[in-house]
């Protein structure tokens, strides 16, 4: 269960992340909000999932996902670049992810 609410979390600092580029420097106030929302919730889970896993890798995999989401959804959403070098660092980092959740002991 622990892993779920990680990955639930990871998934909300996803939406943070790309939340503050629809705030606009902080001028909008929908998507301030709805940007504090995102990272109140991934917190408050990274915060649940590290009572049963160990805080590293928690800590890892939770950043993992973020950095990982947000740079695809930069790629889909933001037409950002999409070169060969980029998608494989990004896929050293799911390696690690799943590294890290193979030889985690289980929560």
């Amino acid at each position: 269960m622990a892993w779920i609410i990680l990955f639930v979390a990871g998934l909300f600092e996803i939406g943070w992340a790309v939340g503050l580029k629809f705030t606009e420097g902080f001028t909008r106030p929908i998507p301030i909000a709805l940007t504090a929302i995102s990272l109140t919730l991934s917190m408050g889970l990274l915060g649940w999932a590290v009572k049963t896993l160990p805080l590293g890798t928690a800590y890892a995999v939770w950043t993992g996902i973020g950095a990982v989401g947000t740079a695809l959804v930069g790629i889909w959403l933001f037409k950002e670049p999409a070169t060969a070098a980029r998608l494989v660092c990004l896929g050293l980092i799911v390696a690690g992810i799943l590294g890290l959740k193979l030889f985690t002991p289980s929560a």
